[in-house]
């Protein structure tokens, strides 16, 4: 399991640049006409060159707290995404972005009902370690009526986000439909 996750790990490392590129793209496209679908909560956007179609959300709630006490931070954009991009072969990769950079070496943490899965981080990104692992966190969040993702960041500071997951099934199916190869 370990050297899975190093070898997925190390792929996604070594695509980061390219994958950051258009995760930011992204958060770009998310305030612009790029959107062609809302499902109450959750929406989803579609590129065309190269073929990307992504359901995201911003949380309902943000707490953040240093040594147990709340604190004001200031931070980018806080997203969850499910991202499709047919010539990748990615279907339903599930990338969470915390709006500031992540504690070297952390880990996120992502629950949904009684499920809790680890994200593993770079920069301001977290993804979970393979694509097995993405497919059982889609199929929890489809089940479930929230998501909370916990981490923490470089100063210190634990972050806890509340996702509502209503229509987050249609977005994401939404998602897929558009960018099926």
């Amino acid at each position: 399991m370990i050297s899975k996750t190093l070898s997925r790990l190390g792929v996604l490392a070594g695509a980061l640049s390219v994958g950051a590129l258009v995760a930011g793209d992204a958060l770009a496209q998310a305030t612009t006409t790029n959107r062609v679908a809302a499902n109450t909560d959750w929406s989803v956007f579609q590129e065309t060159n190269p073929t990307e179609c992504f359901a995201t959300s911003a949380p309902k709630e943000q707490n953040n707290t240093r040594d147990g006490q709340p604190v004001q931070v200031s931070r980018g954009e806080t997203l969850l995404f499910v991202f499709f991009r047919p010539a990748e072969g990615v279907n339903g990769q599930v990338t969470f972005t915390g709006g500031y950079p992540f504690a070297s070496g952390s880990t996120v943490n992502l629950e949904v009902g009684s499920s809790t899965f680890q994200l593993f981080t770079e920069g301001e990104w977290a993804w979970p370690a393979n694509p097995e692992e993405d497919a059982r966190i889609v199929e929890a969040m489809k089940a479930g009526s929230q998501a909370i993702v916990t981490g923490r960041s470089g100063r210190g500071t634990t972050t806890r986000d509340t996702f509502s997951l209503l229509g987050f099934t249609a977005a994401v199916e939404e998602a897929r439909s558009r960018c099926a190869s």
